[in-house]
């Protein structure tokens, strides 16, 4: 490997020139692009929508910022404009701006270059340590960002608060050369948004009013929600007009792409104990995307990716925890397991005054049964009207399952049970196996598991009760079962 340049001189002679920052990405930009490089390695739903929106933003030279709701994977795509960076770009050794050797912007670095000369020392900077992010809150103050004057420096010194060599630097000029985001912008107090004007605008630095000019090169970028929902603040109209591209992001358009995201990022390998099979982790997600819909959550706030990614972890250790009591191995998921879930979803889903007289937990019940229907739905038959009315029109594949509830039969099943009385429960309901092999149960598990969504199936739709008792379910017939609990049981139901 040869050796870089460790002075002016030497860095001279390799034919180095100066180019900003926007100038680097742009030329790195365009040479993935024609080899066909991943841009933004771990985003996935992006490619037709989002990533060309960013793409057209740093060949145009912008400014940006990405809008949308929570977990919409804003701070990981800003995270990721890092590796559009050279790998190393040379600094003047000592300066606070990462000045460059041939083109220095502090008084420092200037006076560097007078005193050494070709000999002034050179060091390289790695890429990760050009992109600094701060997230905004109300006592963000302009010293935090711009800098401020230091009076010990002055007075040490003895020099003039006009002269530049006493200014503190805040983090976005030290920043400098490199890529500077803001998070969650409409919290940045308005008059600090206002002192963002003149980098965005003419690359300049001012502070505390000072004839001071100090010409930055920055790549500015910024996430936020949407300002229309948040009482926290908002950003005000010339900074927007400031930032020359808006973009918005989106939740996932499916559920194989949600799945692909929760897959990525959620710690699911529990060893050879633990089997998720993918239709699980396809009705975890449908968890997420039916409270985006739902009219009980609060849609301004959003339902963030986090949702699926924790409830998948939980049931991975919901998994776990029963090989480990039982002594089985592999196990697989249950449907009643899915109540295991609930701790991952009460806490991330806001719900409206509607929702919140109802209780999280009854809500986070009611998006699991719903994402349950409608799994069902696509993959069994329809459920006719007929079905559960006791007399000779019961007609169709559940009327024998029906029948049976109706004689006064109940299945009851929960997540600590060992597999083989779990099947034997749901083989005692005549015609319910041999529906649930017949409409996609290829395997002992996934029989046992449609089994149990053809019960829930038929509760969503009002043919049976269902009794919860933590994680314990008991399906009973829906008429005396309401004569016997009025109210549906301890935790709803019916």
């Amino acid at each position: 490997m040869t050796q870089r340049p460790r002075t002016v001189g030497e860095l001279k002679a390799t034919g180095y020139r100066p180019r900003s920052i926007k100038q680097e990405i742009r030329q790195n930009l365009r040479a993935k692009l024609e080899a066909g490089q991943r841009l933004f390695p771990g985003v996935l739903g992006y490619e037709r929508t989002v990533i060309p929106g960013i793409v057209n933003a740093l060949l145009a030279g912008h400014d940006f910022i990405l809008l949308g709701l929570r977990g919409q994977a804003k701070t990981r795509l800003l995270r990721s404009l890092v590796n559009l960076l050279d790998d190393v770009v040379p600094v003047l050794a000592g300066t606070e701006l990462n000045d460059d050797p041939l083109a220095p912007i502090s008084t420092q670095g200037e006076h560097l270059l007078e005193k050494f000369g070709d000999e002034a020392a050179v060091e390289w900077l790695p890429r990760q340590s050009r992109y600094n992010e701060k997230l905004a809150t109300p006592d963000v103050s302009i010293a935090d960002l711009l800098g401020d004057i230091d009076p010990i420096k002055a007075a040490t010194r003895k020099l003039t608060f006009a002269d530049p060599e006493v200014i503190h630097f805040g983090i976005v000029p030290r920043t400098n050369r490199g890529i500077f985001a803001i998070n969650e912008l409409p919290d940045l107090a308005p008059r600090i948004q206002v002192g963002l004007f003149n980098i965005l605008e003419e690359r300049d630095l001012q502070i505390r009013g000072f004839p001071v000019r100090i010409p930055l090169d920055l790549l500015m970028v910024f996430s936020a929600n949407p300002e229309d929902y948040t009482n926290r603040g908002s950003i005000i109209t010339p900074l927007k007009d400031r930032i020359s591209s808006q973009i918005l992001t989106h939740y996932p358009p499916e559920t194989s792409i949600a799945a692909d995201i929760t897959r990525q990022e959620a710690w699911t390998e529990r060893g050879d104990d633990v089997v998720i099979p993918e239709e699980v982790r396809l009705l975890v997600e449908e968890i997420a995307f039916v409270a985006r819909e739902s009219d009980l959550v609060d849609q301004a706030s959003g339902v963030s990716a986090r949702v699926s990614i924790s409830a998948m972890e939980l049931l991975a250790s919901n998994l776990e925890r029963r090989a480990l009591s039982t002594g089985e191995c592999p196990v697989y998921p249950r449907l009643c397991d899915l109540h295991m879930l609930l701790p991952a979803i009460t806490g991330k889903v806001e719900m409206v005054y509607e929702g919140e007289q109802q209780g999280a937990e009854v809500v986070a019940r009611k998006l699991v049964g719903e994402a349950v229907q409608r799994v069902f739905d696509r993959r069994f038959p329809e459920i006719g009207k007929g079905i559960g009315s006791g007399g000779e029109e019961d007609v169709g594949p559940y009327a024998e399952i029906v029948a049976w509830f109706a004689d006064g039969n109940s299945v009851t099943l929960d997540d600590e049970q060992p597999v083989a009385e779990y099947l034997a429960e749901l083989r005692r309901v005549p015609g319910l196996w041999e529906l649930a092999s017949e409409h996609g149960g290829t395997t002992t598990p996934l029989q046992a598991l449609h089994a149990e969504m053809i019960l829930e199936g038929l509760h969503q739709h009002l043919k049976l009760a269902r009794q919860d008792l933590d994680s314990q379910v008991s399906y009973k017939e829906m008429v005396k079962f309401h004569l016997l609990r009025p109210h549906g049981g301890p935790h709803g139901g019916g």
